[in-house]
């Protein structure tokens, strides 16, 4: 399986970015996709997920509201509108999947067996 992030780039404060990850080798209707980011000397923190296929978005609190989740099975590509955007979304944006996560486990990095190579996203102030 590989995942193909793209569309990063630099938005100002209050733009927008749309981020796509493509995978190939084995679809992505049953698995659960999530994006996560990490900035210079932070951890890698949850941003977004579908759950194992389902229609359910979730989102970490710092970005509710402001990023969409959205998938496109035919495409097998997964997609985060990211509206709004502050100086502290600046981060490389990576997508995962995993196909035997749990729910509980959703929003943990280390659970996730599949990983994109990153897509720098910069908000200029």
């Amino acid at each position: 399986v590989q995942l193909q992030a793209s569309g990063g780039g630099l938005a100002q404060t209050g733009g927008y970015l749309r981020l796509s990850c493509a995978a190939s080798g084995r679809t992505f209707s049953r698995a659960t996709v999530g994006w996560f980011r990490q900035a210079p000397g932070k951890e890698r923190e949850f941003v977004a997920a579908f759950f194992r296929g389902g229609g359910t978005s979730y989102y970490a609190d710092s970005v509710k509201g402001r990023f969409t989740i959205s998938r496109d099975n035919d495409k097998n590509s997964v997609y985060l509108q990211m509206n709004d955007l502050k100086p502290e979304d600046t981060a490389v944006y990576l997508c995962a999947a995993d196909w035997q996560i749990i729910m509980s486990s959703m929003r943990l990095s280390r659970e996730y067996d599949y990983w994109g190579q990153g897509t720098q996203v910069t908000v200029s102030s």
